[in-house]
């Protein structure tokens, strides 16, 4: 089934759910699946058209969200006396083989039915990856690291230990996080509410982004922030690292207060690149 023809079912099934989902419903969203599992469809894909040079398929959120008002609770227990596992039966955990080309370590990750995992990807215990998530190749998933329900990470990117890439399901015209390729997303940081991270940037260990979160560039004099239409989105080959900036008001002074801020300190150079490669030994 083409993805024109998955959309063109999924759209009319989600907008006016039936009073019973019957097989032929179940067959549609598991070709749905089996697409998102491929990579032809996609929750957000590229576009150069637009502001962000993203477009959002509502439609692909939309379809998995019908997953979870379609599947029933069920017992997905590998021993259920040690390590009982209970979750909707429509999103079990995903298929793999050895032919897939994925590294999946021992010791305790997940990754869930209708995302897209390349060849080459490394997968370092424990870490989740929920549904409608894309991650192209040769990209690392580091240890307690998660990437959240249709964020797309490129090729060659590490998403460091305790990394947190938001999910953002609904509303289902939101663009969802996005890691363009040979992104580092240092230890413990966090990618919210539909951020951009373009090509080749750092967020230096600890960093936090989301719409709430200027972003001071002191190498180009200039502030990013998100606005009505448009997320926030950190340049290509920028390195961010995490800052403050001061409360104006009285009472700020007075307590000497400040707020969570992204500083841009440099750009990517041929010192930054030396540090990147050491990476590539995992692979």
């Amino acid at each position: 089934m083409l993805p024109r023809e998955i959309e063109a079912l999924i759209e009319p099934l989600f907008d006016r759910p039936p009073a019973r989902y019957t097989s032929d419903h179940f067959l549609v969203f598991q070709a749905f699946k089996d697409a998102l599992n491929r990579g032809e469809v996609r929750a957000a894909e590229p576009d150069p058209s637009t502001k962000t040079s993203w477009r959002v398929n509502a439609w692909v959120k939309k379809g998995i969200l019908l997953g979870f008002r379609m599947g029933a609770i069920v017992d997905m227990s590998i021993d259920r006396a040690k390590q009982p596992f209970f979750d909707k039966s429509t999103f079990p955990v995903r298929p793999f083989s050895a032919e897939s080309g994925v590294r999946i370590v021992p010791g305790g990750s997940s990754i869930r039915d209708g995302c897209y995992v390349a060849r080459g990807v490394i997968c370092m215990p424990p870490m989740f990856v929920n549904a409608g998530a894309y991650l192209g190749e040769d990209t690392l998933i580091d240890s307690h690291a998660l990437v959240g329900s249709c964020a797309q990470v490129g090729r060659k990117c590490h998403i460091s230990a305790g990394a947190q890439l938001g999910g953002v399901l609904e509303p289902v015209g939101a663009l969802p996080v996005i890691i363009e390729d040979e992104v580092l997303v240092g230890g413990n940081c966090g990618v919210y509410e539909g951020t951009v991270v373009k090509r080749g940037a750092v967020l230096g260990t600890g960093t936090i982004l989301n719409a709430s979160t200027p972003v001071y560039d002191v190498v180009r004099n200039a502030l990013y922030t998100a606005g009505d239409d448009a997320p926030l989105m950190i340049p290509e080959g920028a390195i961010v690292v995490p800052g403050s900036r001061a409360i104006t008001h009285p009472l700020g002074r007075k307590w000497g207060l400040s707020l969570q801020a992204g500083v841009i300190v440099k750009y990517r150079d041929a010192k930054t690149e030396g540090r990147v490669k050491l990476e590539d030994i995992l692979r």
